[in-house]
């Protein structure tokens, strides 16, 4: 089976000026067509650095795709450097040159000489037309390896791959097999708890195998199967899949492209119930994410921002008032803020999110403090606590997760 590395070129990515999401889509589509990825490289704009990158890749990888460098400027160096690695002189295309001058001609833009670099390419290699661009990429066949060229801007590269790189790998490597996966998705059990209870498939399992990838709040378990087309790799694949789902359970709650908005949007639906927030630390992102997967059915939501804002809210209370804004029974607070947000909104059910988090604490991810969430129906309430509370987008991302997760355990108890 082929192999591949991938190596992205630029300053600007080891900076952190540009996040490499190339690579990652280059990744996927390779995936796809069976070939094994099994490096991806970053390098600067430095000519011995760049040589040194290449030559180790072109040493451990069938196929070797590079992406950015081709443009006029004088950091544009991938061109100059697979000549060198391959042991080939720049020659300028006339068909290139020919080309450069046309695009900027139609565009009715000035053409500077320095674009005239674009049309040099390494002695004897194959010359690919960017109908996007002005920068052409080229193909290197060395013994050792080929080499595939391309720019990095995005929607250049992508039509390149797909309309050029395919075609040529399918045409020169064997590429009977395809790679194709299911990611199930979990709630409410963290990663080493998934491992325990998956962790045998992990360990023994070829074809398909086994991996679990952890997400604030979610784990992925991701199915993988390699075989002579996509209908097979299923084949392959359903019995490990059921397998996981007996192993977990109602945790499993989307799988592939669904999210957890779109499980509880549906849910919404089905049960024809409609949906009020309150939150306090999370500052919207609750009732942004019930916005975007509940649409009509989601009927309100309160952002509060201290006591005078939670008190507001705890006067919609029906019936007599539990325990007021300033106590310490946040269970209790919660609950009864999840009953006056129902109400208030006139809402099937009732959410509350209220976090403490802890005083001074500046970290990102499970920082200290407490986080309490109820939901209700208004005949029944559920609740949750958890022992972290900070200001940091993972937590955050955490917290109104796991909110999601107990409305919709909610939903399908018929609650």
């Amino acid at each position: 089976m082929a192999s591949a590395e991938i190596v992205s070129i630029g300053s600007e990515l080891l900076l952190g000026q540009i996040v490499d999401t190339n690579a990652s889509w280059m990744a996927q589509r390779l995936t796809n067509l069976g070939v094994n990825l099994f490096y991806k490289s970053v390098v600067g704009d430095n000519p011995d650095r760049m040589a040194e990158v290449i030559e180790r890749a072109l040493g451990r990888a069938d196929i070797v795709i590079t992406g950015g460098g081709l443009g006029p400027t004088q950091d544009d160096l991938t061109r100059e450097i697979v000549a060198k690695v391959t042991g080939r002189k720049l020659i300028r295309d006339p068909r290139l040159v020919e080309q450069i001058e046309t695009r900027f001609h139609r565009r009715g833009m000035i053409m500077t000489e320095n674009n005239m670099r674009q049309a040099y390419v390494p002695e004897g290699s194959i010359t690919v037309d960017n109908p996007n661009g002005t920068a052409p990429s080229f193909i290197v066949e060395d013994p050792r390896g080929v080499i595939f060229t391309l720019p990095g801007v995005p929607f250049e590269m992508k039509w390149l791959f797909d309309n050029e790189v395919v075609p040529y790998l399918r045409r020169n490597f064997d590429l009977a097999e395809t790679i194709t996966y299911r990611v199930l998705k979990v709630a409410e059990l963290g990663e080493s708890r998934v491992d325990d209870l998956v962790g045998h498939l992990i360990a023994n399992s070829t074809n398909p195998t086994v991996g679990v990838l952890a997400h604030p709040g979610q784990v992925d378990v991701r199915i993988a199967a390699k075989a002579a087309n996509v209908a097979e790799a299923m084949k392959l694949i359903a019995p490990v899949e059921d397998e996981v789902k007996n192993l977990l359970g109602a945790h499993v709650f989307a799988a592939d492209d669904e999210t957890m908005e779109e499980a509880i949007g549906q849910l919404l639906s089905e049960r024809d119930a409609t949906v009020a927030v309150f939150e306090d630390l999370t500052g919207g992102m609750l009732a942004d994410r019930f916005q975007r997967s509940g649409g009509s059915r989601f009927v309100e939501g309160v952002v509060a921002n201290g006591a005078a804002s939670v008190e507001r809210v705890l006067a919609h209370v029906e019936g007599p008032r539990v325990v007021s804004p300033d106590t310490d029974d946040h269970v209790a607070l919660t609950e009864q803020l999840a009953h006056a947000v129902r109400a208030m909104a006139g809402a099937n059910i009732g959410v509350a999110l209220h976090a403490v988090p802890a005083p001074e604490e500046r970290a990102e991810n499970l920082a200290r403090g407490q986080t309490y969430i109820a939901v209700t129906n208004g005949d029944s309430t559920k609740s949750r606590n958890y022992n972290y509370g900070g200001r940091g987008v993972p937590d955050q991302t955490r917290m109104s997760f796991n909110a999601m997760e107990l409305v919709r355990t909610t939903l399908l108890e018929g609650a």
